[in-house]
């Protein structure tokens, strides 16, 4: 299509310099923990684990700190550094991680303010945390954490597989799904693919633009450029989450990126059920994007 321009000196997204990562300690969260390690590994960033205890506001009599995912001993796991390694050999690394514990009465309202006051560059979030929102209000956390906060959000499934291989830290991003359209304009999202992807070492990546509409109607969009990569596109009719879900099922990417946009964007326009739809259909990760103007 003309136009899709690719571009020989692509940007890299948004330089990423705080990361947070909400955890409620269930088994469920620790495969968002991996991906959001992984990430701050690669861009060098601050790295905050934030768990909120639900109970009387200030009493964390109760909590283990040993309850918290265990940094040193993943990235001993990957051969980042030495087994027994100590928070020296971790800084030598450009990693910086923050364990944040308080207790509130309204974990989500708590963890809102501390997003507010504390803006992250990406937000990474595990889904349907069945465990978790048991203990976080019996009611799904991400979704409004992610709206309220309006920072660049990963959703990780935990009834999914992620893109990071728990064992090793080796990705397996080999396909992207990027729905498009005039607005949001989606720029910014194939930007942030560019530093994500390329990044995680991921050499040979198919990228797939799904737009709903006909060809006269795609959007103008800069490629970024890198060897091995290719991009193709794919025209569809009807509704866009059906269209989404479609391709995703047929195609099965690792990871789905959507630009976001105001009250009309991706997590307003798939509250409820057609929220619950989306992300326990899909068995990948949803990176939500905040669209460029």
């Amino acid at each position: 299509m003309s136009n899709l321009i690719e571009a020989a000196n692509a940007t890299s997204g948004v330089p990423l310099m705080r990361i947070i990562h909400p955890s409620d300690f269930s088994a469920a969260s620790r495969i968002a923990f991996i991906h959001a390690l992984k990430i701050a590994l690669h861009a060098k960033a601050e790295l905050e684990i934030v768990h909120v205890h639900r109970h009387r506001a200030g009493n964390v009599s109760d909590v283990d700190w040993s309850d918290f995912p265990e940094v040193r001993a993943t990235l001993a796991r990957w051969n980042v550094v030495p087994a027994g390694a100590g928070a020296e050999e971790v800084a030598k690394t450009g990693l910086q991680v923050r364990k944040i514990l308080s207790a509130e009465r309204d974990p989500l309202e708590s963890l809102i303010t501390y997003c507010e006051k504390y803006p992250p560059d990406l937000l990474v979030l595990a889904t349907h945390q069945r465990e978790g929102f048991s203990r976080w209000l019996h009611r799904p956390v991400a979704e409004p954490l992610a709206r309220r906060a309006h920072a660049m959000t990963l959703f990780v499934p935990t009834h999914g597989n992620g893109f990071i291989e728990p064992a090793n830290g080796a990705s397996n991003l080999r396909r992207i799904l990027i729905p498009v359209d005039h607005r949001p304009n989606a720029q910014a999202a194939l930007e942030e693919c560019y530093f994500l992807a390329s990044g995680l070492n991921s050499h040979a990546v198919q990228f797939r633009l799904l737009h709903m509409g006909t060809e006269k109607g795609f959007p103008t969009l800069y490629l970024p450029h890198h060897p091995g990569w290719k991009w193709d596109t794919r025209l569809m009719a009807g509704d866009p989450v059906e269209s989404i879900l479609k391709e995703a099922a047929d195609w099965s990417p690792q990871l789905i990126v959507m630009a976001t946009e105001g009250h009309r964007d991706f997590l307003d326009a798939l509250r409820g059920s057609t929220t619950e739809r989306v992300l326990r259909a899909v068995r990948c990760a949803v990176l939500a994007v905040p669209a460029t103007s």
